[in-house]
């Protein structure tokens, strides 16, 4: 007898930076600068809040799709922050931004719809794509200084194209979507029945005043989904705590999803999801664009290719001058050199690798030291 499996599953694998990181971390004394996690713990307050709802009991069935006092929250918080309107009856709270992708993408499409994935991109889209029986479609970007070739665009969409996703800040480059960019992407998608999924994860930490998001177009607002997460700017990577807004009869379809694979987040962090919207994270922000600046330097001073990030916490370097792939570079890197940055090939463009600086002042300093070092020895 032979068991058999969900074939979505055929092309599907662990992700590939995890395992990275675990070939890294099995290097003795070598140091990590694969992670995108905040090095700071969640503030005290949000913490607080959580122990004083456990404390008072709060341990019972939540709505399904979250409180209405942190939905108010949420929807004030959006608007004010971001000039977003949503109503709360259109967002849901969900586990991290990748219950979001999931259920979005789960809700859309149909087997065989493609979606559209601009690269370098985080591999969990192309991964929930498949698992959802849908056909990603990579959309390079490299070429382009990381913005999006309008003509690529059209030429990439066709009968079949369901959704886009669109990352700004980007993972893995920190770019910012150009309000160029954004306009032409508009003009090709505005008469289109394709849905625009926004992640925009890593809004709260952008470095130029210049940031438009995709969500700004009102006209398409019927076709747009935004996705949010507490992760990184509040340091709860652990809490796995996000959000999805989008318009009622999209929200309502995405509610079903949300209700059958999670019911709903824990009762007691919700009063930790409103106490995180009080904090003020400038000074976290101020203090990325600081290693910003030190990694950037450090990486040009080195002779190395890479665009500087306006946005999140990653530089996505080039390696293709030293005539290997990106997975064969980093192994010897880490290896060779005691450093570890994650291969370009897991975010699906090659030739290049992308380091994480939310590590500690420390680890940059070494970490680059160790880099250095090693290219010297090429």
């Amino acid at each position: 007898m032979e068991l058999t499996f969900n074939h979505a599953f055929d092309h599907v694998k662990r992700s590939g930076i995890r395992r990275f990181t675990e070939v890294v971390k099995s290097v003795p004394g070598a140091v990590q600068l694969t992670i995108g996690e905040p090095d700071m713990d969640t503030p005290e307050a949000v913490r607080a809040a959580a122990k004083i709802a456990l404390d008072a009991g709060d341990t019972h069935y939540p709505p399904n799709n979250g409180r209405p006092e942190l939905l108010a929250a949420i929807s004030k918080f959006e608007e004010r922050r971001n000039g977003l309107r949503y109503a709360p009856d259109e967002i849901i709270l969900t586990i991290g931004a990748t219950e979001a992708l999931f259920i979005s993408l789960f809700a859309l499409v149909n087997p065989g719809d493609e979606v559209v994935i601009p690269t370098p991109a985080f591999s969990l889209y192309e991964s929930i794509a498949r698992l959802c029986r849908a056909v990603p479609v990579n959309l390079p970007t490299e070429d382009n200084c990381f913005q999006i070739d309008p003509a690529a665009l059209a030429t990439a969409i066709t009968p079949r194209t369901k959704a886009i996703i669109l990352t700004s800040p980007n993972n893995p480059t920190g770019c910012v979507y150009a309000r160029k960019t954004l306009d032409a992407i508009h003009g090709v998608l505005k008469d289109k029945p394709i849905f625009v999924i926004c992640d925009e994860v890593y809004r709260q930490l952008v470095y130029t005043d210049d940031f438009t998001s995709f969500s700004a177009f009102a006209d398409m607002r019927d076709r747009v989904i935004v996705v949010q997460s507490y992760s990184k700017p509040y340091a709860m990577t652990g809490w796995r705590l996000g959000y999805v807004m989008a318009d009622r009869p999209v929200h309502d379809k995405l509610q079903v999803a949300h209700q059958y694979a999670v019911v709903s987040a824990p009762a007691f962090v919700q009063t930790a999801c409103i106490e995180a919207l009080k904090y003020d994270n400038s000074a976290d922000k101020a203090l990325f664009r600081r290693r910003r600046d030190y990694v950037y330097k450090r990486l040009t001073d080195m002779g190395l290719d890479v665009q500087e990030p306006e946005g999140a916490f990653y530089m996505f370097i080039s390696v293709k001058k030293f005539g290997m792939d990106s997975l064969t570079f980093c192994t010897r890197m880490v290896k060779e050199g005691k450093v570890g940055l994650t291969p370009g090939v897991y975010f699906g463009c090659e030739g290049y690798m992308r380091l994480s600086y939310c590590y500690s002042d420390a680890d940059l300093k070494e970490g680059l030291d160790r880099m250095e070092a090693f290219l010297k020895t090429l």
